[in-house]
């Protein structure tokens, strides 16, 4: 596959270059079928960047990201599953208005089970008549000031430590391999 930069060798990228002018090259040559394999090779490529890259798409619905996780470590070449590279799934919950001093809870109506592993939980909090932002969780030198952010089988839960309330707007990203 082709990469850019090529001295890092590293993301998927597809190649810029023309192959050929099409209307130089006599259909019934080697030249044509060489053109050929190498419009294959490109589409293949294409594919193959596409299929791998992570989407920007954040829905209130679970959609798969392009992010792929090792092989389950679990299995190998003896157990009846074979190890493949591991799709990551993405749910935003809009969480709404974070609270004061205590903890809220919104459904993520996902379905869990024992074989899930969340990768990442993240998120942000928009004041929008004061127009300030926190990142989700918050860490703060002052204890109180912390805002955690937590999953469990049904919810997502906030707890803040100091009124947040004018925090309105939030949003808690959620990404895990179901396997």
């Amino acid at each position: 596959m082709a990469s850019f930069p090529d001295e890092l060798d590293v993301g998927s990228f597809v190649p810029i270059d023309p192959l050929y002018n099409i209307d130089q090259v006599d259909v019934n040559s080697a030249a044509f079928k060489e053109y050929l394999r190498q419009l294959q090779r490109i589409l293949y490529d294409i594919s193959l960047a596409l299929n791998t890259r992570e989407s920007a798409y954040y829905p209130e619905i679970e959609f798969i990201n392009g992010q792929l996780y090792f092989p389950n470590p679990a299995l190998s070449s003896t157990t009846a599953q074979k190890p493949e590279l591991r799709q990551v799934f993405r749910k935003v919950i809009n969480f709404g208005q974070l609270p004061n001093t205590t903890s809220k809870t919104v459904a993520h109506n996902l379905s869990p089970t024992s074989t899930w592993s969340f990768t990442h939980i993240y998120g942000a909090a928009s004041d929008t008549s004061g127009l300030s932002y926190l990142p989700l969780p918050y860490a703060h030198p002052t204890a109180s000031s912390n805002i955690a952010v937590s999953v469990d089988a049904t919810n997502v839960t906030i707890t803040t430590g100091s009124d947040r309330t004018a925090y309105d707007t939030s949003y808690i990203v959620l990404e895990y391999i179901k396997n």
